[in-house]
């Protein structure tokens, strides 16, 4: 935890904010060895950061100091991730990896190889969801919480959603094969639409590429999907 984040509930008022659960405590015990009169980063979530005084500490609560926060967070990659639902383990590390990486818009979507049990997933939960993005926050000292949209149906996001997409941004489908090796340092809006594990099928190929999505690869090695989600941001980025 690089940065303690502060939700809406923690603030009293503009200059105290009061935290209360076990998770953010134990750090500040076990990492920090936090004691009063400590200045630590801290961020309210969605908006500033800054360097804040330890005011109160008791086994239960931790009293800070948050008129100073004044720093802007990091700027956003400017990348709509659309991402085949992945397995529930791999759902919650590719969210925080994402996050860690500044995305701030992501799809989930259905494909032929999703399968469907995944989207009964407790993983899918509101709660559970905004518990991985926080620790990507955390990790990343970042502030700003990602939006997370579902797309269970394949067909109706490329014929309803991609075209309004597309008409603000580059799209890159990114699946072994591709004629094109990913771009590096991408300077405009991109939409990166990555598969499941094993891939798209062809013919969701071809939709995505009629759509108007170039086709890219990131070399002969084929890869788990969250590890080719952070090398693909890494690289548009």
């Amino acid at each position: 935890m690089n940065l303690i984040l502060l939700s809406p509930d923690d603030v009293e008022n503009d200059r105290l904010a009061r935290v209360r659960d076990p998770r953010r405590l134990k750090h500040l015990s076990d990492v920090h060895g936090a004691a009063v009169g400590d200045t630590l980063t801290l961020g309210l979530e969605n908006g500033p950061m800054g360097r804040g005084t330890l005011l109160e500490y008791r086994d239960d609560e931790a009293v800070f100091d948050v008129s100073r926060l004044d720093e802007a967070p990091p700027a956003p990659l400017g990348i709509h991730l659309v991402l085949a639902l992945p397995r529930p383990r791999m759902l919650a590390r590719s969210l925080e990896h994402a996050t860690a990486l500044g995305v701030k818009t992501l799809t989930l979507l259905n494909t032929r190889r999703v399968e469907k049990s995944y989207w009964q997933s407790p993983e899918l939960g509101a709660e559970r969801m905004q518990r991985h993005l926080i620790l990507g926050l955390e990790q990343a000292r970042d502030t700003r919480l990602p939006e997370v949209r579902l797309a269970k149906g394949f067909r109706p996001f490329v014929e309803d959603q991609l075209p309004g997409l597309l008409g603000d941004s580059r799209g890159l489908v990114a699946h072994p094969g591709m004629p094109h090796e990913c771009p590096q340092r991408v300077a405009e809006p991109v939409t990166l639409v990555v598969g499941p594990e094993g891939g798209f099928i062809p013919w969701e190929v071809e939709q995505l590429l009629a759509a108007g999505c170039q086709g890219i690869h990131l070399g002969p090695r084929i890869l788990r999907v969250e590890t080719a989600v952070t090398a693909l941001l890494a690289r548009l980025a």
